[in-house]
């Protein structure tokens, strides 16, 4: 990934995950994502989601951010192995919730307590392959 890729997928975006193991055709989900200084994509969840169970048969993902509506357009695709890491789930739930949410708002702190609360996993991709579209002026 290049340094613009990186500084894009800082910005509090969604993306789209889709695993390999999963129902043809693919059914991407909306997912929080942390792009690391190493060129991997993190994500969490349940440890017993169906998500991980489509990689623990088949360890290939993908994750595609786009830019939102009034923005020029660009998108981003990484795909490659992707590793179930039991450690850093929490730390990483807690730091891309106060990326995405206001955790001032007494909702959003209670919502990523119970979040805490449960039983997480570290998804991490490996990039193989970084497709990437922007639209110039």
């Amino acid at each position: 990934m290049t340094a613009q890729d990186l500084a894009f997928l800082q910005r509090p975006l969604h993306g789209l995950l889709s695993v390999a193991g999963g129902p043809l055709p693919p059914q991407p989900r909306p997912v929080w994502f942390e792009a690391t200084a190493g060129g991997t994509i993190q994500l969490f969840t349940g440890p017993d989601t169906l998500k991980v169970r489509h990689l623990r048969r088949d360890p290939r993902a993908s994750i595609v951010v786009a830019a939102p509506v009034g923005e020029r357009e660009r998108w981003l695709s990484v795909a490659g192995h992707t590793t179930v890491e039991p450690d850093g789930a929490h730390e990483l739930c807690a730091r891309l919730a106060a990326r995405y949410w206001d955790l001032d708002d007494p909702t959003r702190a209670d919502a990523l307590a119970g979040m805490l609360a449960e039983d997480q996993v570290r998804l991490v991709i490996h990039p193989e392959t970084v497709s990437r579209y922007l639209n110039r002026p």
